[in-house]
Formats: structure tokens, C-alpha cells, sequence
């Protein structure tokens, strides 16, 4: 009689051991889901933060190639026509053509040549010269802006690469936590069944046996 009381109490108290810890399991693996939300949250937003850094420097270096093709005619004669003529009327040319000029025609006038030929084609020539070497330079700074940029945009597809990397690796390890949690209590649930069963088959022996 001791000895089934002792059964049935032991299978009991499994039984409720058993619920305590199919019900711990799914916890934890919610927490550890949960976790893995956190850290997947974190990935993104610092994703964003740098792509917002860096946007400036892609932009520009979308800005200058675009200037860059327009000025060595990518864009059609019409586009190219617009941006030499917008150098030609920009504060920095004008200034260096007056000052150019103007040193020109000083020297002229100190040497007594203001009138000779020379000058006068020395003037000519001056302009266009001016023009050329000012188009030059400024497609070279253009092409920094553009390496900027390119460089900003290489880094923000390695990041990104990257970061869908970790991201995808957070996935599974939620995937895996939560699918553990259910593996644990489905074993519980296995386990706690076979225990009422087996409850159930010592209750009927020990009924049939006329000890209860």
C-alpha cells in the first residue's frame, strides 16, 4: 500500500515538476527571442544612422558626376554648352579675367606697348586660355566629390551586406530559441502523458489487486 501511495505521489509530483519546466523552457526561449529582437533592432537603427552620415557625400558625388559628364558632353551639346557657360559667367572666372587683363595691360602700359599688336593678341588669346585651364580645374575637383561619394556608396553596400549578415544570423538564433522552447515542451508533454499513463495502469493493478 506504502509503496503505490509512494508511486502515485512521486508521479504527481513529477507531473507538476515536469509542467514547471515545459513552462520555464518556452520562457526562456522567449527571452532569448526577445534578445535577439533587441539586437536586430539595434543593427537596423545603427544602419540608418550610418546611411544618414554618409547621404551627403553620395549625394554630392551623384551631383558631380553629373557635372562632370555635362562638361565633357555626356549630356548632349545643348548640356555641355550649359555648363561651360555657367563657368564662363561664375564669379571666379570673371575675377580671374579682370585681374589677368588688367596685369596685361599694366605691363603693356609700363613697357609703352599698350597699342602694338602683340598685346592686343595677348588679349585674345588671354580668355579662352583662362577658360580651359578653368574647365580643367574644376573637373578635377569634381572628380574628389566623385571619389568621395563613391567610396561613401561602396561603404554603405559593405555595411549593408553586412549588416543583413547579422541580421540574418540573429534570425536563426530566434528561430532556433523559440523552436527549442516548443521541442522542450512538446518533450515535456510527452513525457507527462507517458507519467499519466503509467499513473492510470499502477491505479487499475493496484484496484484489481483489492489494496484500495
Amino acid at each position: 500500500m506504502s509503496f503505490v501511495g509512494d508511486f502515485i505521489g512521486d508521479t504527481i509530483g513529477g507531473i507538476t515538476g515536469a509542467k514547471q519546466q515545459g513552462k520555464a523552457a518556452e520562457r526562456a526561449a522567449q527571452i532569448q527571442a526577445g534578445a535577439s529582437d533587441q539586437a536586430i533592432a539595434e543593427q537596423r537603427r545603427q544602419f540608418d544612422t550610418l546611411i544618414e552620415l554618409m547621404s551627403p557625400y553620395v549625394t554630392s558625388g551623384n551631383q558631380a558626376i553629373g557635372q562632370q559628364g555635362a562638361l565633357i558632353g555626356l549630356g548632349g551639346q545643348q548640356a555641355q554648352q550649359d555648363a561651360i557657360s555657367q563657368l564662363e559667367q561664375s564669379p571666379m572666372f570673371t575675377s580671374l579675367l579682370r585681374q589677368g587683363e588688367n596685369a596685361m595691360l599694366q605691363n603693356a602700359s609700363a613697357t609703352g606697348g599698350l597699342r602694338g599688336g602683340n598685346t592686343q593678341s595677348a588679349l585674345m588669346q588671354f580668355r579662352p586660355d583662362l577658360l580651359a585651364q578653368v574647365i580643367n580645374d574644376q573637373y578635377s575637383k569634381l572628380g574628389g566629390l566623385t571619389q568621395i561619394g563613391q567610396a561613401s556608396a561602396a561603404g554603405q553596400a559593405s555595411a549593408g551586406m553586412q549588416n543583413a549578415s547579422n541580421i540574418g544570423a540573429l534570425l536563426a538564433d530566434r528561430g532556433a530559441a523559440l523552436a527549442g522552447g516548443q521541442l522542450a515542451k512538446g518533450s515535456v508533454a510527452r513525457n507527462t502523458f507517458g507519467d499519466v499513463l503509467g499513473l492510470l495502469n499502477v491505479g487499475a493493478k493496484a484496484a484489481s489487486a483489492g489494496m484500495f
